[in-house]
């Protein structure tokens, strides 16, 4: 080590230079991501709704048709018994949890459970269960025999989580390190008895981080897993989580959809996405979900004549896929959350476009997810305030995908060579090539999308 001499009380004494600072690029992310997750496509099934049983068993006989649609990914809404006490409609949120170690009678049996994960496995699809660990029910067993893991009022008594109506719950404290053990032991429960995939972490980020890389770090000890979070913090991908939720995409899209803004804010939150999220973290991205279902309103319906292309645009831009709960079969309801309302299933105009959707981004590496796919980088247009085009991928491989995100007609033209190439239009086989001068014609909300040819 190179010494430096200080005069120091009359005396020479030698003291250690400054060490020179590691200018080295660090990953945030160090989540190692199971190979399974790389081309992902999710797949949100509410078991209560979901087949006119409610029942795993009916589920099962569904699986075939999701493993040939494409989906990689079964995230099963909460499956554990529910709480009686303050219950919200006749049969009450699966988000409150009365015990974290059993399946709830209504979806049926343990065994009929085991027997659900064993078939998703043979079919090649991962099942991964929705996960409440910031709060249970109010007659929770875990009230009574450990009080003091739970967030108390100054007068004592037990407390929904701040800020919120779920007055069907109680708030736990996370303080508390053995809560942190049973919550640990019990996610590692159904990895190792069951064979489960890994979690989807309701209100991710009501429960301490530190919680989550703990967790996330036994459960690999099992198997490797994949592990969403609710909740949309790049902190979270460090070392818990593979995705979070890209709330910020589907903001996005609806605002330009009911205002008729164009462009901008899609553009503008895929600029933040590649300035300020690293690229390896997998953004969840979706056009319908149960909590927008059942208190928003049928997707649809919130993006009228623009829905294919939001569908279109969430499978070739950054984000890992979701397709919610009869989605395929263009559920035209919102679905009743606290009480058995089964979809009514029926051919879906939008099944065929799904499965296209699905296909391309598996086939194309460019559109892989986080890590595994490839940048987007933006092709300028005579159109820029309601056009936003964009490519993915090295030359020879690339996507290269045209969106009117407006609802007027546009005759697009296009600068620079970003784009050059010879293509196929990824949904009809159309041949394409661009080099100088070429001009679509987009209707409102249209789009075009095109895979490079060798």
């Amino acid at each position: 080590m190179r010494l430096v001499f200080a005069l120091l009380a009359g005396a020479l004494v030698a003291t250690p230079a400054l060490a020179q600072p590691d200018y080295t690029p660090r990953d945030v992310v160090q989540v190692p991501n199971a190979e399974w997750t790389r081309d992902a496509v999710l797949y949100q099934l509410n078991t209560r709704q979901f087949t006119s049983e409610g029942t795993f068993a009916a589920a099962q006989k569904q699986l075939p048709r999701l493993a040939a649609m494409g989906v990689d990914i079964i995230w099963l809404m909460p499956i554990h018994p529910i709480g009686e006490a303050n219950r919200k409609g006749s049969l009450g949120s699966p988000y409150a949890v009365r015990d974290y170690r059993a399946v709830n009678p209504e979806f049926g049996t343990e065994a009929e459970f085991r027997a659900f994960v064993d078939e998703a496995h043979r079919l090649g699809l991962k099942v991964i269960l929705d996960w409440v660990a910031n709060h249970s029910a109010t007659d929770n067993p875990l009230t009574l025999s450990h009080p003091e893991w739970y967030t108390r009022t100054p007068e004592g008594a037990l407390m929904s989580p701040a800020g919120t109506d779920w007055s069907d719950v109680a708030d736990f404290d996370y303080s508390q390190p053995r809560l942190r053990q049973y919550m640990t032991e019990s996610l590692v429960y159904w990895v190792r008895e069951f064979g489960i995939d890994g979690y989807r972490a309701d209100v991710a980020g009501y429960v301490p981080t530190d919680f989550w890389d703990t967790a996330r770090a036994e459960l690999n000890k099992v198997k490797p897993v994949f592990m969403l979070a609710e909740w949309e913090q790049r902190d979270l991908h460090a070392r818990a989580f593979d995705a979070t939720y890209g709330w910020g995409w589907k903001e996005a899209m609806q605002r330009l959809v009911k205002d008729g803004s164009g462009a901008g804010a899609m553009r503008g939150y895929y600029a933040g996405q590649s300035e300020t999220w690293p690229h390896a973290a997998m953004r969840m991205v979706y056009t319908e979900n149960h909590d927008q279902n059942s208190w928003d309103g049928v997707a649809a319906n919130i993006y009228g004549p623009a829905y294919e292309a939001a569908m279109a645009l969430s499978f070739t831009g950054l984000g890992l896929p979701l397709i919610y709960n009869g989605q395929e079969a263009d559920n035209d309801r919102m679905l009743k959350f606290f009480e058995r309302d089964p979809i009514v299933w029926r051919e879906g105009k939008h099944a065929a476009l799904i499965a296209k959707l699905i296909a391309l981004k598996t086939d194309n590496a460019a559109l892989h997810n986080g890590r595994f796919g490839a940048p987007l980088l933006e092709v300028p247009t005579n159109a820029t305030a309601d056009v936003f085009a964009f490519t993915r991928g090295s030359a020879g491989e690339r996507v290269f995908a045209v969106f009117n995100l407006s609802p007027r007609p546009q005759q697009v033209t296009f600068q620079h060579a970003r784009h050059h190439g010879g293509y196929a239009d990824a949904l009809n086989g159309e041949a394409m090539t661009f080099a100088s001068g070429e001009a679509l014609a987009l209707a409102p909300w249209g789009y075009r999308i095109f895979t490079e040819t060798k």
